[in-house]
């Protein structure tokens, strides 16, 4: 996707932590084995309290970070042609203009929209969900309203799970985390319960987050950020709704499909739910946890 090149970026909705430690002692590795586990519990959007303690925290890990070079995105990162022209600048505009829509769009329903926050790690972090590799991607913690992602996912989500990739591909996450912010603000993603299976909780509560990720990428232009989407770009999207589906990654790691242990929902659903909201533009047609899957 293309920014507008004289849009502002507010940098300091994204923290930068690249370079820095978390701890030592994760017990999740890098690679294909950490992703696994995340494929079946967390990928793009879970709570990591839902893992066993020894795959996430580390109790010598502290919440100090340790020395470490990162880059100052408040200098660097500054408007929408510094967007086009870095990765870590083009996910401040995509947060920015997320947040620039449900703050909208909050207040058009009479009520309030408190933001989020986004933080970007290396290797592992600290969080108020307790520290996590990278190995389990991209994640929303409830407990301090924050999304974590090590930027090195998305050559993992091409490389390892075969997306093609693309600027709208890394918008599709990022929108896809910040519905999970709007469900902890509208107390659904607490209610929604972790059961896993086709119908289950867990699938509605993902399926709804891509929706909502739907329902930004309808209403992104008018955010005053991005130049109106093309197909090419709703097709990177929807590419990598597909690969994050529960039934894809379990074909290609297990050889086999067992959907009642889906907790993500399939590629056809993820697919479905992301362009419903995209278009219809309006979140109130995002009751998956209601809905007929």
């Amino acid at each position: 996707m293309t920014f507008r090149r004289r849009a502002r970026l507010d940098p300091r909705q994204v923290r930068d932590l690249r370079g820095r430690r978390a701890g030592a002692g994760i017990a999740i590795g890098g690679g294909i084995g950490g992703l696994v586990l995340l494929a079946l519990v967390l990928l793009l959007g879970g709570d990591p309290s839902d893992l066993p303690l020894d795959a996430l925290d580390d109790p010598a890990a502290s919440d100090n970070q340790g020395a470490g070079a990162a880059t100052d995105l408040e200098t660097e990162c500054r408007t929408g042609a510094d967007a086009n022209k870095r990765e870590d600048c083009r996910i401040v505009g995509y947060v920015n203009s997320v947040q620039a829509y449900w703050s909208a769009a909050f207040a058009a329903a009479g009520n309030s929209y408190q933001q989020g926050h986004t933080t970007l790690f290396t290797d592992a972090v600290s969080t108020g969900c307790g520290t996590a590799s990278s190995a389990v991607g991209p994640f929303y913690c409830p407990l301090d309203q924050t999304i974590y992602i090590d930027l090195g996912f998305f050559d993992v989500l091409r490389t390892q799970f075969g997306a093609r990739g693309g600027p709208f591909a890394q918008a599709y996450v990022i929108a896809h985390e910040y519905g999970h912010h709007v469900q902890n603000l509208l107390g659904d993603l607490q209610s929604g319960g972790s059961e896993a299976g086709a119908e289950g909780a867990s699938v509605r509560i993902e399926l709804q987050a891509d929706c909502f990720a739907g329902v930004w990428a309808g209403n992104a232009v008018a955010t005053g950020f991005l130049e109106p989407l093309t197909r090419e770009q709703i097709a990177e999207a929807l590419d990598a709704a597909a690969a994050v589906g529960d039934d894809r990654i379990q074909e290609r790691i297990e050889g086999r499909v067992t959907p009642e242990s889906w907790t993500h929902g399939s590629s056809e659903q993820r697919q479905e739910w992301f362009t419903k909201g995209l278009e219809t533009g309006d979140s109130a047609g995002c009751d998956t946890l209601s809905a007929d899957l």
